[in-house]
């Protein structure tokens, strides 16, 4: 790391895991981050106590300042980060809009690690969209940030494959760690002058619509592997599901199967030691890994071992 670079006094701000990983690779590395800004502590399970988020705990761990406003009109907010005098601020999937006067305030501006490769999908959920859509490739661009959704212009790019079984889950811690290769990877340049953005074209843009628990109702008319699709694409959350005797069967893997049927798309046709054979409007699919109603998500080789008999050929799904 560039002296130059060590030297930037640095704001981070962000929540959820994705972020988490940024920031410590961020300390790990020995950079000078002076304040660490996230969202307000959230109710969390059975006792809904105040939870902190990923960064905050992470912010804890390394005995760094953390700053928690609602929003930046909230009264002294925009002051404090002023004071901090920062060089630059980093931000990853923080939550919050920024208003122009934030955007300023550092010396370097407010950058941004987003994990597509922009001016592809640009907005809430891009992992999942790039899943959902079959996109063969994803990666992260590290980018300017400016008064647009993720219109900024483009500092670094790292990009990788997106393996044909991958879930969005998976994808995302994939992606965390590239992102935070990426981010550590820019700042030499920026500290010293010579990473220079590069506009978006803004012709090749997309938008990836935050997620609806809607679209996890299967369509067993679709083909297979559009339906293979939706289930990588909602993993984990909010899952994409199906209705089995009137009631909510959640299916978290599933794969392509090679069986062949002229049943009716959703129609059980076959069950093996791991697998449920659906029928689907063009192709079958293998179902792996399942949730049955008031249980929990488990393999479909344990479910089929006691209760088997919910998937009898012929039964239908949806």
């Amino acid at each position: 790391m560039s002296d130059t670079a060590k030297g930037l006094r640095i704001v981070f701000a962000g929540t959820p895991d994705f972020a988490a990983t940024n920031l410590q690779a961020l300390t790990s590395a020995g950079h000078n981050v002076i304040g660490v800004y996230t969202q307000p502590d959230r109710p969390a399970g059975r006792g809904r106590k105040l939870k902190p988020s990923p960064v905050k705990q992470v912010a804890l761990d390394h005995g760094l300042d953390v700053y928690q406003p609602l929003n930046f009109k909230e009264e002294g907010a925009l002051e404090a980060l002023q004071n901090l005098q920062a060089d630059l601020m980093i931000v990853v999937a923080y939550g919050i809009l920024l208003p122009k006067a934030v955007l300023d305030a550092p010396r370097l501006g407010c950058i941004n690690v987003h994990a597509s490769l922009l001016p592809r999908w640009r907005g809430a959920a891009p992992i999942h969209r790039a899943v959902l859509a079959g996109d063969a490739e994803t990666g992260v661009t590290i980018m300017q940030m400016d008064e647009g959704l993720d219109t900024g212009g483009m500092l670094l790019k790292s990009s990788c494959a997106i393996d044909p079984s991958e879930s969005s889950g998976e994808l995302h811690d994939k992606l965390a760690t590239i992102g935070a290769d990426a981010l550590l990877a820019s700042l030499p340049g920026l500290a010293d002058g010579s990473l220079k953005a590069e506009p978006q074209d803004d012709s090749l843009a997309s938008y990836a619509h935050k997620l609806e628990k809607a679209e996890g109702a299967i369509d067993w008319q679709q083909s297979a592997a559009a339906i293979a699709r939706q289930i990588r694409g909602l993993s984990p959350w909010p899952v994409a599901y199906t209705r089995l005797n009137g009631e909510t069967l959640r299916i978290w893997q599933a794969d392509i199967s090679d069986k062949s049927s002229t049943a009716a798309a959703g129609t059980v046709i076959a069950t093996d030691k791991k697998a449920i054979h659906v029928a689907c409007g063009d192709g079958s699919l293998r179902l792996l890994h399942i949730q049955l109603p008031g249980s929990k998500a488990m393999p479909t080789s344990a479910v089929l071992n006691s209760k088997r008999d919910l998937f009898a050929d012929s039964t239908q799904l949806g």
